[in-house]
Parts: C-alpha cells; sequence; structure tokens
C-alpha cells in the first residue's frame, strides 16, 4: 500500500476552543460538524467544561503554557487550512491563541465571540473584552457574534430590528473583522442573520423552528464556516452552505437530557442510511 502524503488526505481545519463534557458545543461539536463536512479536525484545548444540556457546572483552565504546546504540536505538523475559535475565557488565553495564530500564520480565521452559554453561565471575563477586540478582531476573517454578544463588543444596549442589525454589523466591521456574520436570533421568526465585508449587507434567512434543543448551535455555525473556508470556498459561499447545514441540523435536533438537547451534527449521514 502505498504511503499516505498530505496532498492524499482530506482538507484539515483546526479548532480552538472549550471541551464540553455533554457532547453538544464546544470542541465535541466543532469535530463533528468537521467530520459531517469531510474536513479532518484538530485541536487547541483552551478550557475544560463540567457542563450538560441544564447548565455548565464548572470550568476548569487549561495552562497557557500547555495551549501553546498544542498549537506548536498540530501546526508544525499538519496542514491547517483554517481555523475555528470558540470559548478563550480570559485575557492571558487570548493573548496566547493571537501570538501563537499569528507565529503559525493560520489562514481563514473564523472568530465565535464566545461570552456566554445558552443556559446563561458567563464564559468570558468582562475585563477581556478589549483583548478580543484588539488582538483577534484583526486577524478574524469571520466573526459570528449574536445579539447579545454584539452589545457586549459595541457597548451598546439596543438591536431590536433588521435595521438595527445592519448597522451593527457595520459598526462590528469598523473595529477590524473582515466579514461580519451577526445572527439575529429571537428577533425574527426566520432565523434572520446579516453579513456584511465593507459593501451592501447580504441577509439570510432561515425557516424558523419551534424547538428548544439548540445547544452547540453558534459552535456549529462557526466551524461549518471553518469547514467550508478549508475546502475552499469564498467566504459568501462557505457562509450559505453552514447556515443550510445548521437548519439541517437544528430540524434534525436531538432531544437528549434534561434541559436544551443538543443538535443532530450527523443528520445527513443518517439520512443516507436510512435511504
Amino acid at each position: 500500500m502505498p504511503e499516505t502524503t498530505r496532498e492524499d488526505g482530506p482538507p484539515v481545519a483546526l479548532t480552538i476552543a472549550g471541551s464540553d463534557s455533554g457532547g453538544g458545543a464546544g470542541i465535541q461539536a466543532d469535530l463533528k460538524t468537521f467530520s459531517a463536512f469531510g474536513v479532518f479536525g484538530t485541536t487547541v484545548i483552551t478550557a475544560l467544561t463540567s457542563q450538560n444540556t441544564v447548565g455548565v457546572q464548572g470550568v476548569h483552565a487549561v495552562p497557557i503554557d500547555f495551549i501553546a504546546l498544542q498549537f506548536d504540536s498540530v501546526c508544525t505538523d499538519f496542514p491547517v487550512a483554517s481555523a475555528k475559535v470558540g470559548m478563550l475565557g480570559t485575557s492571558e488565553v487570548i493573548k496566547i491563541v493571537a501570538k501563537k495564530a499569528t507565529e503559525h500564520s493560520l489562514a481563514h480565521l473564523v472568530l465565535d465571540p464566545v461570552m456566554v452559554a445558552k443556559s446563561g453561565d458567563r464564559l468570558l471575563s468582562e475585563g477581556a473584552i478589549e483583548a478580543l477586540l484588539e488582538l483577534l478582531f484583526p486577524l478574524a476573517e469571520v466573526i459570528t457574534p449574536n445579539i447579545e454578544e454584539a452589545l457586549d463588543l459595541l457597548g451598546i444596549d439596543r438591536i431590536a430590528d433588521i435595521e438595527e442589525m445592519k448597522e451593527a454589523a457595520r459598526m462590528l466591521h469598523k473595529l477590524g473583522a473582515r466579514c461580519v456574520l451577526l445572527k439575529g436570533g429571537h428577533i425574527t421568526k426566520g432565523a434572520l442573520d446579516i453579513f456584511f465585508d465593507g459593501g451592501e449587507p447580504v441577509i439570510f434567512e432561515g425557516r424558523h423552528i419551534d424547538t428548544p434543543h439548540t445547544h452547540g448551535t453558534g459552535c456549529t455555525l462557526s466551524s461549518a464556516i471553518a469547514a467550508g473556508l478549508a475546502q475552499g470556498k469564498p467566504v459568501l459561499e462557505a457562509v450559505g452552505a453552514a447556515k443550510e447545514y445548521i437548519q439541517g441540523a437544528i430540524e434534525h435536533s436531538l432531544a437528549l437530557g434534561k434541559g436544551r438537547g443538543p443538535l443532530n451534527h450527523m443528520y445527513r449521514h443518517l439520512s443516507e442510511k436510512r435511504a
């Protein structure tokens, strides 16, 4: 059997995020999403969470030097084509992630500015927002904040309709990110998101699905975009493919656990098997 070379394998993506012991969000969701897109996933774990569908019971920070070591192990061996950044927790972690992303020339970086879990548990310290804006926004090809995160990032107290979403996306773009995907969430029943890259805003509108089982939606969307970028898709095409994927993953979400159940990351594969 011939030896496998780098050229023979699938595209490689890296997720830099926290671990979710419940399997629905974080590193676990990212790896499932990469696999669903046919992309090989690698990881830099920034924190361990004791977590389930009900909430976050505890967070254990990974030492900074070990975060750096994971970066070096992955990036000196694998041809990383894109990276997704999720839960970082503190300004110290943000600094080492920015340093190593620059050092290893990580391209096509998708930043999901995770601040608060759906359960309400805070996952980013209050003092870390400035570091996020200063160090990671300029490195990001795409940022994917939801409305609540955008309010925190911009220091404003209202985004209530589509026009205000467009203006908020413009403001976030001015902070340094090349492309913004502002997730509308509860503002409309059509799961409406605004994409802005400095030109005309693009509206992505999905079908509203009346389900509480949406744990991991933000992580999954950002890692799906990173998977598309790893495959060489243009940004807008990668966002469109990610939106289509997340729609199906929510439509086939899983009523597991006692709280908000997880998405079904492998719904396409399971549908093919049943067919």
